[in-house]
């Protein structure tokens, strides 16, 4: 009699020990799967040399002519890379104010683009944090595109996939969260011809396009294929990317020996399927400079923007 009493009672202990050793075994090979991800990363010999250049205490600045197409003809301006490592935050992914364990090193590329369309300006800028110890993709990616019309971000953080939100002012764009598996980004070549341009992906490759090329072409934010080459001369190495569905080609002029500084880069793309015209924009070197500038905001300072050609 006391045994039927208590048979439900011991049917459920039976089915909670199950439960319990079942999610135990699910955040066991979780835990495990983010432990082979995090052995599988593949870490960077970093030389003598790269460190001398890039840990000195000063950022590469690098102001170029801008000859930019919008609008089916070519505008005049200038464009700008700043090159600089810096430490970083993996987890907030945001620069890290304090020396500390967690810190790990990036390259950041801040560029920014300035030129205008009849009365009014646009001005874009793009980062690109990637880190430099291991050969990952990276971590985070901003994009912002201001003119008078309005304004425009984009943001990619790296977790288990890419993390995208996009904002904009335009109908069917206006507010977007999406997850995308993680593959090459345009972004990202910028980053790897500085640190290693061996790196670089080559043949057919799938690859999501620039984020200023995706917001000023209203372009679904996807991965697209592309054929890459390489053509390395005594001095200047040309990178070209081409992706035939989008009828779009970029190419990146960058010094065959390190530190392999980007001298120049071209950009064609198709307005639609019928435009012969393919404007071309290119940028151009014109002055480059190594600079602690964040210490350099001081009226006195504005000289510098002289010396980079700069208005």
């Amino acid at each position: 009699m006391d045994y039927f009493r208590f048979f439900p009672l011991l049917i459920f202990l039976m089915l909670l020990s199950g439960c319990n050793s079942s999610e135990e075994k699910s955040d066991s090979q979780k835990i495990s799967a983010k432990k082979k991800a995090a052995i599988t990363v593949t870490p960077r010999n970093i030389s003598k040399e790269f460190k001398e250049y890039w840990y000195s205490g000063t950022a590469e600045i690098t102001s170029y002519s801008l000859m930019q197409e919008r609008y089916g003809e070519i505008r005049e301006g200038t464009a700008v890379n700043i090159f600089v490592t810096e430490d970083f935050l993996p987890d907030a992914q945001v620069k890290a104010n304090n020396a500390s364990e967690e810190n790990i090193s990036v390259m950041k590329l801040n560029q920014m683009k300035n030129f205008n369309t009849g009365i009014y300006p646009y001005s874009i800028m793009t980062s690109t944090f990637s880190p430099i110890a291991t050969k990952e993709h990276p971590l985070k990616i901003t994009n912002s595109v201001q003119e008078w019309c309005g304004q425009v971000y984009m943001q990619l953080n790296t977790r288990d996939d890419f993390e995208i939100e996009s904002h904009s002012y335009f109908q069917g764009e206006a507010d977007q969260k999406l997850s995308l598996p993680k593959t090459y980004l345009e972004n990202e070549l910028w980053n790897l011809i500085r640190i290693n341009p061996e790196e670089l992906p080559t043949g057919d490759v799938m690859i999501i396009p620039s984020f200023e090329y995706l917001r000023l072409r209203h372009k679904e934010i996807k991965e697209h294929n592309a054929f890459a080459s390489l053509k390395q001369g005594d001095s200047i190495t040309i990178y070209t990317l081409n992706y035939p569905d989008l009828q779009r080609q970029l190419m990146l002029f960058f010094s065959s020996t390190f530190p392999y500084e980007i001298e120049k880069w071209e950009e064609v793309n198709a307005a639609d399927q019928n435009d012969t015209l393919r404007l071309k924009t290119t940028a151009t070197k014109l002055k480059r400079i190594k600079s602690d500038y964040w210490t350099k905001n001081r009226n006195e300072n504005l000289n510098l923007r002289d010396s980079l050609q700069l208005k």
